[in-house]
């Protein structure tokens, strides 16, 4: 009754990508993909585990993404949930400026202009980005390298978790530039933080910084990325040094007069480092590594159905 050798078993392991590296590349504007072996609390490279990053390329537009690039993003995600050797991905972008500054205005100036049906067909792959990465079948983490704002801000809140740079500005541009935060904004801003934040980061078009949102519990962690003489320097434009000043919270709101003035000129005499932020990732990495990974996902996609739920 319990033979079940009447059954065949097949043991090749069977292929579940629906992409291949068509999508990829390494010249502006593009997506890099690209596999890191998994080092452990040592540093020490993890042998057959890794991490697949998912790197916007197209610095000199502040990562804006193209159509291109949008199905690459697409592309990435779903390789990274079905490759058995990835533990978690990794999103984020090319150089110190900008994570990603949303939709490439250029590409909507010269081409999606004047043809609204197009540009209809092009949001579909905007969701298809914001629905690949809320279903990779991996712990999704924003490397947040430089400003998140507009659809980059909404793409970044698809993530699990943030891990920021503290040069790092968040927020929206869509009503002061003429469009609207329709792109998850106006559905994953209300989840992140109070109603009344939400509202005012959503239609001010205010930037926030990385320290004022770690504050708001938008983020997970801030480091800094400025050297100067082998010293970590926080950055000078945002006040870190006191929560509290004449009973407002001022912790996380930028500095002016002579002290943005001073700021600027000490930002000039430092180098840009992200080994702080890339420790951060490999910790978070690391900590997924030793845990269960189908009791991982099943915690992570419980809290990600909330952010589905606005999402659909």
């Amino acid at each position: 009754m319990n033979d079940l050798s009447w059954l065949p078993r097949e043991n090749d392991l069977k292929d579940h990508s629906l992409f291949d590296d068509r999508f990829f590349g390494d010249q502006a504007p593009s997506v890099k993909y690209e596999k890191r072996p998994i080092v452990d609390d040592k540093g020490k490279p993890v042998a057959g585990l890794y991490s697949a990053w998912i790197v916007l390329n197209n610095p000199a537009q502040y990562n804006s993404y193209t159509t291109g690039m949008a199905k690459a993003i697409v592309a990435g995600f779903q390789k990274a949930s079905s490759d058995r050797s990835v533990v978690a991905a990794v999103f984020t972008a090319v150089g110190d400026k900008a994570f990603c500054s949303g939709g490439n205005t250029v590409e909507y100036a010269s081409y999606y202009a004047g043809r609204p049906n197009e540009y209809g067909e092009y949001m579909d792959l905007f969701n298809a980005m914001v629905d690949g990465i809320l279903n990779c079948k991996k712990p999704v983490i924003c490397r947040v390298n430089g400003m998140r704002v507009g659809g980059g801000q909404e793409l970044g809140m698809s993530a699990d978790l943030a891990v920021s740079s503290d040069l790092a500005i968040y927020g929206q541009a869509g009503p002061r530039h003429g469009s609207s935060p329709d792109g998850g904004a106006t559905d994953f801003l209300p989840w992140y933080l109070g109603i009344e934040d939400a509202m005012y980061n959503c239609i001010s078009c205010e930037p926030w910084s990385a320290y004022k949102m770690k504050m708001k519990g938008f983020i997970s962690k801030v480091v800094p990325v400025l050297k100067k003489d082998g010293k970590w320097v926080r950055n000078p434009l945002v006040r870190t040094d006191t929560f509290i000043e004449d009973g407002e919270i001022v912790y996380g709101e930028p500095v002016a007069g002579d002290a943005a003035k001073k700021g600027k000129e000490l930002i000039a005499q430092c180098t840009t480092d992200f080994e702080l932020l890339d420790e951060e990732v490999n910790r978070l990495i690391w900590k997924f590594t030793n845990m269960f990974p189908h009791c991982l996902m099943k915690a992570i996609d419980g809290v990600r159905a909330k952010k589905r739920y606005f999402w659909d």
